[in-house]
């Protein structure tokens, strides 16, 4: 079981690094991911605003990442990345749970997911909800599955 933590100050490249391989785990060329860099970074501002977790394993190897972008009542699903030879191993459903109780804190009330495609059954595992498809943060002309989870529900995934 993955344990989670906030992440620190100067984990920024690293964990932008975690984003960009699994994102590659699911075979996009290179100018692809070119064009994802922006939307794979993880900042060191968000980093310094509490706003990013972390995953590790039991050996303390960072496993996965979890950011969270809120606004109000609603907060983004910035980022969600497990690293590929840790996807199965429970890593993401404790980072999609740690996610949704920090946007908890921040007072939100719904948490929005901008999916991957490749990501879409895992959201609806966690019990978001599908909402409709919407242009992507990254691609121009590109549309991805937007979710909603619900965070005023006692239930926990």
């Amino acid at each position: 079981m993955a344990s989670i933590r906030t992440a620190k100050p100067g984990e920024g490249a690293s964990l932008t690094a975690l984003c960009v391989r699994s994102k590659a785990h699911w075979g996009y060329d290179a100018a692809f991911m070119r064009k994802c860099a922006a939307a794979l970074l993880v900042s060191e501002a968000e980093i310094a605003a509490g706003r990013v977790l972390v995953a590790c394993d039991a050996t303390g190897r960072t496993i996965g990442v979890a950011g969270v972008a809120p606004e109000g009542e609603t907060a983004d699903l910035d980022v969600l990345f497990v690293d590929p030879p840790a996807i199965g191993s429970g890593a993401g459903r404790a980072l999609f749970d740690a996610a949704a109780a920090l946007a908890r804190r921040f007072g939100a009330r719904r948490l929005t997911i901008l999916a991957d495609p490749n990501a879409a059954a895992f959201y609806e595992r966690m019990g978001a909800r599908f909402v409709r498809n919407a242009p992507s943060d990254a691609i121009p002309g590109r549309t991805l599955p937007l979710y909603e989870y619900d965070l005023t529900s006692e239930t926990v995934s």
